[in-house]
């Protein structure tokens, strides 16, 4: 009888023992910034593994219940929701931290498209920006980004956008000067710069000229510049054409040194035209 009384004792001490460490609970934070130490209470006694489980990050400790479990700077910089499971060999709980980005910017990542344009075209050079900490979690917190396009004589255009789930996106002006232009993001002291190659722009208000050579007409244009006045590249294809009594000669030429020059055969009454792509000149009637 006595034997039977110190085992049913026994037994009643075990099941005790086994509802202490189920019901023990895990005191957690809710939040920590990436990176940060932190620590987890578990209430209880005896052993147990308690696990983390987040995106790109698995940790896992043997630890002693009814101690703090302590965690060291930087054991945990993944930005996200994390799991927490602790198991005995009779029970598992569980519980849920969220890791948050750093709030202080450490690297932009920067896009400018495209690197080489016209010049004088209305937003038509695109810049989009992601802010990102120091363990390259993205920064989902409003924070302001200054844009800034400078031209080669040290004109600036500006714009301050304020960043929304972790990006910002804007839209600036090709200049009238012909050049390389420098395009910036910038977050306090952190910047990125981006090249962008300003070409010119279609020829504006193409003029020829003409005049007698022996039996062929010979045909030059004034200086060729965009509307902006920068001067149209060499090599820029410009084309002659002339009409008469229903027949019509071509003659495509490259601009040199910043003319396009060609010889077409003398008709009186003849009609000839320049143009380079879709931009036309004047015509001249040919009466010699």
């Amino acid at each position: 009888m006595r034997f039977r009384l110190i085992s049913l004792i026994g037994s009643i001490a075990a099941a005790t023992l086994q509802v202490a460490i189920a019901q023990g609970g895990m005191v957690l934070p809710k939040t920590i910034e990436a990176g940060a130490a932190f620590s987890i209470q578990c209430s209880g006694t005896g052993k147990a593994t308690l696990y983390i489980v987040g995106p790109g990050q698995v940790l896992k400790r043997e630890v002693q219940l009814g101690a703090p479990i302590n965690f060291s700077a930087g054991s945990l910089y993944i930005a996200g929701h994390f799991v927490v499971v602790l198991a005995t060999d009779n029970s598992t709980q569980d519980g849920s931290l969220d890791v948050l980005p750093l709030q202080k910017p450490a690297e932009l990542s920067f896009l400018a498209k495209p690197s080489r344009l016209q010049v004088g075209l209305h937003d038509g050079i695109t810049g989009s920006v992601y802010v990102f900490d120091v363990y390259h979690n993205l920064i989902d917190t409003a924070l302001p980004v200054s844009f800034e396009l400078t031209t080669p004589s040290g004109a600036v255009q500006k714009h301050v956008v304020a960043t929304r789930n972790g990006s910002a996106w804007t839209a600036m002006d090709s200049t009238a000067q012909q050049g390389i232009d420098k395009f910036s993001a910038r977050m306090g002291d952190i910047s990125s710069t981006r090249i962008v190659g300003q070409v010119p722009g279609d020829p504006c208000g193409l003029k020829m000229t003409a005049r007698q050579s022996g039996q062929q007409v010979e045909l030059a244009t004034d200086q060729i510049r965009d509307c902006n006045g920068n001067a149209v590249p060499d090599g820029t294809i410009v084309t002659f054409t002339e009409t008469y009594t229903g027949s019509q000669s071509t003659v495509d030429v490259p601009i040199k040194h910043g003319i396009a020059e060609a010889q077409m055969p003398s008709h009186a009454g003849a009609m000839i035209t320049v143009a380079s792509g879709v931009v036309l000149g004047n015509q001249i009637r040919w009466e010699k």
